[in-house]
C-alpha cells in the first residue's frame, strides 16, 4: 500500500482510513467481530483509524483501545468532539470546559496516553475559535494530542481557524474532514482548493455517500435507504434529487461494470483518485464490507473513465443539497434575508 503525506506534518497514512463509527450498538454490537475487523484493516496495510467519542455513546473508542493493544505505536489514531453525550448542557460543544473534560475520557476509552490527530467535529456558530484552538494547544503542549483537525468546516471557517491559530501563536488545524463522493462533489468548489492552499490534508467520508454507491439501493429494489443518525430529507425518495441519484447510480454501475470493477470500487477510487484527497475514511460493518473496500487501492481511474463521470455529476456539484454537511449554520435563517 502506497502511503500518503498528511499535510505538511510529516506523518504518512494509508490513503484508506478505517472509520469506526459502525462498531458498537450503531452498527455491530459484536465487540469479537468488530476486533477482529480492525485487525484485518491492519493486517491489510490501513495505519489510520478515525472514530469518535459520540460514536455509540464511547462503546467505539472503547473498541478501538481494547483492539490495537501492543499495535497503539503502529496505529495513527483520531478522534472528535463536539457533538452531545448526553443531556448535560455543558457536555459538548468547542469550549475549554468540555474540551479538557472529554479528552481524558477519550484516553481513557482508547486506552492510549496520546491521541495523534483530535478533531472537532462541527463549527460552533456561538463558540470562538480562539477559545476552541487555545484549549487544545495546551493539550498538545501536555503531550495529550500530537495534531489537530476540524470536520466538516466551511471555507471561510478554515480560514478563519488558520488566521486565529497564526495571529495568536495558536496550534492550527493540520486536516479538515468533509464529505466527499461522486454524488457529493461540493468540496472541488472551495473546500479542498481551500485545504490545499493551507497545507492541510482532506480526510473524507461516506466515499459511498451513505450507502447509495455500495449498490444497495438501486431503481428497482423494493426497499429505500433509511438512517437513525442522518437527517431524513437525504433518505426521501420522492424527492427529485434522490430520483436522480438514483438514475445515476445506474449509469454508475454500467460504467463500472466495463471497466471491470465494482461500483463500490470505482466509488471509492474516484475519492482517492482525487490529487487532493489523504485518505477516504471508510466504515465497514461487517467483514465482508471491509473486504470489498480493500481492492480500491489498487484501482487507477483512467482519463476516460473520470469524464463520464463528469458527464453525469459535474466537478462541484452536489446532487441532493441536503447531502452537504459543511458550513450548515452558515444559511440557518438569522443569516439569510428571508
Amino acid at each position: 500500500m502506497d502511503y500518503r503525506s498528511l499535510g505538511r506534518t510529516g506523518v504518512h497514512v494509508s490513503p484508506l482510513c478505517l472509520g469506526a463509527m459502525m462498531f458498537g450498538p450503531w452498527g455491530n454490537d459484536d465487540r469479537d467481530d468488530s476486533i477482529r475487523i480492525i485487525h484485518r484493516a491492519l493486517d491489510a496495510g490501513i495505519n489510520f483509524i478515525d472514530t469518535a467519542d459520540v460514536y455509540s455513546g464511547g462503546v467505539s473508542e472503547a473498541i478501538i483501545g481494547e483492539a490495537l493493544g501492543g499495535r497503539r505505536d503502529d496505529v495513527f489514531l483520531a478522534t472528535k468532539f463536539f457533538m452531545p453525550m448526553d443531556d448535560a448542557p455543558n457536555h459538548r460543544g468547542g469550549s475549554r470546559r468540555w474540551i479538557m473534560q472529554e479528552v481524558e475520557n477519550s484516553l481513557r476509552r482508547l486506552n492510549t496516553d496520546y491521541i495523534d490527530l483530535y478533531q472537532v467535529h462541527r463549527p460552533s456558530p456561538d463558540t470562538d475559535v480562539e477559545e476552541t484552538l487555545g484549549a487544545l494547544t495546551d493539550l498538545v503542549r501536555q503531550g495529550k494530542v500530537r495534531y489537530l483537525g476540524s470536520s466538516s468546516y466551511s471555507g471561510s471557517q478554515i480560514v478563519e481557524a488558520q488566521w486565529a491559530a497564526r495571529e495568536r501563536h495558536l496550534e492550527r488545524f493540520v486536516t479538515e474532514q468533509p464529505p466527499y463522493s461522486i454524488l457529493v462533489r461540493g468540496i472541488e468548489e472551495d473546500i479542498l482548493p481551500t485545504v490545499l492552499r493551507h497545507g492541510m490534508g482532506a480526510l473524507s467520508y461516506s466515499p459511498l455517500a451513505g450507502g447509495w454507491l455500495s449498490g444497495r439501493w438501486r431503481k428497482d429494489s423494493a426497499s429505500a435507504p433509511t438512517s437513525s443518525v442522518r437527517p431524513s430529507a437525504r433518505f426521501d425518495m420522492s424527492s427529485p434529487a434522490n430520483q436522480r441519484k438514483l438514475d445515476i447510480v445506474e449509469d454508475l454501475a454500467v460504467l463500472a461494470e466495463q471497466s471491470g470493477i465494482s461500483l463500490i470500487e470505482l466509488a471509492i477510487a474516484f475519492v482517492i483518485n482525487h490529487p487532493g484527497i489523504t485518505s477516504a475514511i471508510v466504515g465497514p460493518r461487517t467483514m465482508e464490507q471491509l473486504e470489498s473496500y480493500l481492492p480500491a487501492v489498487e484501482v487507477k481511474l483512467d482519463a476516460d473513465v473520470l469524464g463520464r463521470i463528469d458527464e453525469l455529476v459535474a466537478p462541484g456539484v452536489t446532487v441532493n443539497p441536503d447531502d452537504n454537511s459543511y458550513g450548515a449554520h452558515e444559511l440557518a435563517p438569522a443569516q439569510r434575508r428571508r
